[in-house]
C-alpha cells in the first residue's frame, strides 16, 4: 500500500531538526531546469503566474536564486519535516520514530510541481511551484505536460515495491491530476472526510487536510498494508460511515466538536 499528499505552501525551516538520515530526490536534473526557467522571471512575473501577492514573489523570487543543485542538511531539510500546512500538522512526523520514518520512507509520497514525487526523507530547499501554475517548458505549457510519465512511473514503482497494489490517495484534486491511473495498475481508494455544518456533512478544507495527514499517519502507525485496514480509522473524532461510502470512496464523519 502506497499514500500520497499533497505539499504545503507553508513550510518550516527554523524548528530543531532531528538527526535523522536523508535522501536526495530522484529528479534534481528535471527540478534543476524548472527553477532555471523560474530565474528568469521577474517578481511581477511570478505575481501574475502564481497569483501570489507582490511580497510573496519577492521572496519566492529570492529562493529561486539561492536553490542549489547540490542538497546538504545546511540548505535543506526532509520533506516531511519541512511541509507545514494543515495535512502536516495532522501527520506530525516530528513525533515518528526512526522506524516510522523507515516504514514511510517506503509506503509514502508527497508529489510535487517542482520535485515530482518526494519521498518523506528526501531533502528540499524552500520553494514554491504549484502542479497547476502555467510554467512553459519545452514539454508543454504546464507542470501537467512536464512532470508527465516520471511522475506516473515513480508512483507506479513505489507501488510496486510496497507490497501491495493499493494507492490512498490523499492528495488535492490539483496534484492527483498529475498520475496517470491506469498506467499505475493499482487499486485507487480516496478516503472523504466529512464535518457537520449547517444541518449535513460536508467536507472544510483546513479540517479535510489536516484529517487526510491523520490518515497517512494512521497508515504508517498501524503500518498497514491492505485496504481493509483503513476503515478503522477514528482519530479526532472521526468514524467510518458505511451510507456514504462507496467501495473505493470510503466516507470519514465527524460530529460537531
Amino acid at each position: 500500500m502506497l499514500a500520497i499528499l499533497s505539499p504545503a505552501k507553508s513550510l518550516d525551516f527554523e524548528s530543531p531538526l532531528p538527526r535523522i538520515r536523508h535522501t536526495i530526490p530522484d529528479f534534481v536534473e528535471d527540478s534543476a531546469q524548472l527553477v532555471d526557467r523560474l530565474r528568469k522571471l521577474t517578481p511581477p512575473e511570478l505575481s501574475k503566474m502564481m497569483g501570489i501577492s507582490g511580497k510573496l514573489a519577492e521572496l519566492n523570487h529570492s529562493r529561486y536564486a539561492a536553490w542549489n543543485e547540490t542538497f546538504s542538511r545546511s540548505n535543506a531539510r526532509p520533506a516531511v519535516l519541512a511541509f507545514n500546512g494543515d495535512a502536516y500538522q495532522g501527520l506530525r512526523a516530528w513525533e515518528f520514530s526512526g522506524r516510522d520514518l523507515s516504514w514511510a520512507q517506503r509506503h509514502l509520497r508527497i508529489l510535487s510541481g517542482l520535485h515530482g514525487a518526494l519521498r518523506p526523507l528526501d531533502l528540499i530547499q524552500p520553494y514554491r511551484l504549484e502542479m497547476s501554475a502555467p510554467l512553459g517548458t519545452p514539454a508543454g505549457s504546464n507542470l501537467y505536460d512536464f512532470w508527465g510519465g516520471r511522475l506516473t512511473g515513480a508512483i507506479r514503482e513505489a507501488v510496486q515495491a510496497s507490497g501491495t497494489p493499493v494507492l490512498v490517495n490523499l492528495a488535492s484534486r490539483e496534484y492527483f491530476s498529475a498520475v496517470d491511473l491506469p498506467a499505475v495498475g493499482a487499486r485507487v481508494i480516496t478516503p472523504r472526510f466529512l464535518d457537520f455544518r449547517s444541518g449535513k456533512y460536508r467536507f472544510i478544507s483546513f479540517l479535510g487536510k489536516r484529517a487526510r495527514g491523520m490518515m497517512a499517519r494512521f497508515i504508517i502507525e498501524r503500518r498497514l498494508r491492505f485496504a481493509r485496514g483503513l476503515l478503522e480509522f477514528s482519530e479526532a473524532g472521526y468514524r467510518y460511515d458505511p451510507e456514504q461510502s462507496t467501495r473505493d470512496e470510503p466516507a470519514f464523519i465527524r460530529e460537531p466538536l
